[in-house]
Order: C-alpha cells, then structure tokens, then sequence
C-alpha cells in the first residue's frame, strides 16, 4: 500500500505542549487508507534573520565587475507560528506536459510577515573600484504568488512560472551606507499586483510567466560566440490559456531624494496602469 508523507518544519524555535501518553494508539492501515492530506513539504520562517560579510561577484570580462555584500534580511511573524507557511509541491502538469514543482509563498492576508532586507554594492572596472552604496528594503510584504519548475518543451534548462503580488513600504539606495537617510533616493509605497482591464489592482498576484500557458526559461544558447546565459518568456498559448498575457501594475506612492545641500526633494507619485510581458528575451553577454 502506497501511503502519503506530509511534514511541517520551522527554522527557529517553536514549542508545543507534551502529548498525553495515554491519549496515543496505533492506525491500523484501514484508518491509515483514510486520511487525506496534501503531498509535499510546508515550512515556515518563524523569527527568521540572517546577517554576514559574504560577497557574490558577477564578472563581465576580466577587471570587471559587480559586486554585493553584507547582505541582512529579517522577517516579522504572524501571532499563529506555523499558521501561514510556505509550500512545495509536486503537482500533475497540464495534459501533455510534465510534471510542476510549485513552491507557493504565505497568503499573508493580514500582512503580518514582513520583510527587512539590506545589502552594499560596488563595481570595479579599468582598475578602478567604486563603491555604490546600500539597498535598503523596509516593510517587503508578500502577498500570495510564488514560483513553478519544471522541464522546457523544445529546449534544454529550466522552464518556470513566477507571479508576484509585493507591496514594499520604501525602498532606499544610500550611497552613504544603510544607515544614513540623510543622503539617499527612496521610493515609498511600492505596489506590484494584478489588474483588470481598467487598471485597477484586483488583490491577486500577477502572473508574470506560468509554465503551461505562458513558459518562461533559463538555459545557455551558443551561437558564434560560444554559449551565454539565456532568460526569456515565450508569447501566450491559446491551447492552455487564454492566449492573452496576463495584466499587472505598478504604483509607486512617493519618490524623492534627500541630500545635505538641499534637504528632501519630492518628485510626487508614479503609476503604470497595466503592464502586458508578451514575450521577453534575453541574452547576457560573454
């Protein structure tokens, strides 16, 4: 008899009151055949944070490059640890195509799981090393969406999905490191989502690429240069959708600059009613 595994597991500390010995007993396989669940693993990042001096470098050609380092990033929590996790699954494609590893964020309706993230970044190039200061997220709020795997049509790589539904209270670039709003471009109330056809957000994730009716991949392409990186997403497909790209928008609710010299500059609010990713390709340069 093929039985079903589903576990939960949480990184940082979670305690649960001790169970009665006397309120255990065995399944017999009868009851066992009865119970129902999903397949997959559900985990929760419950007081999770993080903070080091690793650096990650791209290098374009030699003595140049781009770099990030210092990266922090924090996550406040729910009342109810464990109530809202994440989740990964192996779930049936659509009729034809293989399977789909899904891995869902929290649905995160109140809000309560909020991410704070930072790093530095730098370049160096013709022997010169500039530092370009910090990235700073405050109040990074995911609502719903996440990411789908699994294996191209036509090609060799990675064939994924992703949709998007992030509200993020400011986001900073401090050229005089993290801790210095004195000196910095910020962006505040940045709101990434779906939209109907007037271009008002509906509350639900954007879906940016899905892997049955619009597949987006990552593999390497060669052609007389030898193989490079490629990301592309191909144009919608009628035989598993709608045929039509999916609508998003983004809002952002104030942009200014703040300087020493002349203290804050506001530029006022910026918005895209509706954005349609029709087809997207990309190659990176060796």
């Amino acid at each position: 008899m093929m039985r079903k595994l589903a576990f939960v597991f949480g990184m940082g500390l979670a305690c649960a009151a001790p169970a009665q010995a006397q309120g255990l007993k065995p399944l017999s396989d009868d009851a066992l055949s009865d119970v129902r669940g999903r397949d997959g693993v559900s985990f929760d990042l419950s007081g999770f944070s993080m903070s080091g001096n690793a650096r990650a470098t791209f290098t374009a050609s030699p003595g140049r490059s781009i770099w990030m380092e210092n990266l922090s990033a924090s996550r406040s929590d729910s009342a109810v640890a464990f109530s809202d996790p994440y989740r990964l699954d192996i779930v049936a494609g659509a009729p034809g195509l293989a399977d789909v590893i899904r891995f869902n964020f929290p649905v995160n309706a109140d809000g309560a799981q909020r991410w704070q993230k930072a790093w530095d970044f730098g370049v160096e190039a013709d022997g010169i090393v500039s530092k370009g200061g910090s990235l700073v997220f405050s109040d990074m709020v995911f609502y719903g969406g996440g990411w789908q795997f699994s294996t191209p049509r036509v090609a060799d790589g990675v064939a994924f999905g992703a949709a998007l539904r992030l509200d993020i209270g400011q986001l900073a670039l401090r050229t005089a490191g993290r801790n210095n709003a004195g000196e910095q471009m910020a962006l505040q109330g940045i709101r990434i989502g779906e939209v109907d056809e007037n271009g008002n957000f509906t509350g639900a994730p954007w879906k940016i690429a899905d892997v049955a009716s619009q597949p987006a991949v990552i593999n390497a392409v060669a052609d007389e240069n030898g193989p490079r990186l490629h990301i592309g997403i191909d144009w919608p497909d009628a035989k598993y959708g709608s045929g039509q790209a999916a609508l998003g928008g983004i809002q952002i609710d104030r942009i200014s600059f703040t300087s020493p010299a002349t203290g804050t500059t506001d530029l006022g609010s910026s918005r895209i009613g509706s954005v349609q990713i029709n087809f997207l390709d990309i190659k990176f340069r060796q």
